[in-house]
């Protein structure tokens, strides 16, 4: 056993058990089937894919999730954004998030039509960033790259300081994170013709995804698409 674990013992996020951060009885509850559906009108697609009587120039071209945020997934990702001492989750999730997107038959065939795909991570504000101490898209990003064999990128820079969007209305969402996001200078060259993963951990109604998509594309990015851990 490392000596970590004698520091900080790993207990089941669900029933407390001694050993792992999910036992195997508490892993049955995780659901691999998220449903899929279309940011822009809210429906459902079954592919995963923005409706094509939805698709803009500038909006998000689909949006993929591993698991059903359920209670179990919730307290996952939440030991995993606020509580440092365990931050060794990253390689616990990335790999559910991995072992789950690769079943997905449409995102499988994106990464077939363009293997030189990237990750971007969503940022956080700077100052929740230094309060934190790291993003947890980014870590998850730079865990899935060399899972999935591609390159990230981080040209998003976050230039709004903008509310949680946890209970906030759809509407609500959107206003509060319009604006939100620039890409650096530096990296402008960067995103011409790519297409493009933007990692987040959870997908609710997709606003902030939408608005990251927008400037992406804006900035020259081909396509667009999601890729998130949970989808509520």
């Amino acid at each position: 056993m490392d000596i970590l674990d004698f520091i900080f013992p790993k207990f089941c996020v669900n029933c407390k058990k001694l050993g792992s951060y999910l036992c195997e009885n508490c892993f049955t509850y995780l659901s691999f089937d998220a449903k899929s559906f279309c940011l822009v009108c809210g429906n459902p697609s079954f592919n995963g894919l923005t409706h094509p009587v939805c698709l803009g120039k500038y909006t998000i071209d689909g949006a993929f999730s591993g698991l059903n945020y359920n209670q179990t997934v919730k307290r996952l990702v939440h030991r995993f954004k606020y509580d440092p001492y365990i931050f060794d989750l990253r390689g616990f999730l990335a790999e559910f998030m991995f072992e789950s997107i690769i079943q997905i038959e449409t995102f499988n065939r994106i990464l077939q039509q363009d293997p030189f795909s990237v990750l971007v991570p969503i940022p956080l504000y700077g100052a929740k960033f230094r309060r934190r101490g790291y993003n947890q898209a980014e870590v998850l990003a730079r865990e899935l790259a060399p899972r999935l064999n591609l390159s990230m990128l981080d040209p998003l820079q976050r230039i709004k300081n903008t509310h949680s969007q946890v209970g906030l209305k759809e509407k609500f969402r959107k206003e509060n994170i319009a604006g939100a996001f620039c890409v650096k200078e530096n990296f402008s060259k960067d995103l011409k013709g790519k297409t493009i993963f933007l990692v987040d951990d959870v997908l609710t109604t997709g606003a902030t995804l939408l608005e990251a998509a927008n400037v992406l594309k804006r900035a020259g990015a081909k396509t667009v698409f999601g890729l998130t851990l949970a989808r509520d």
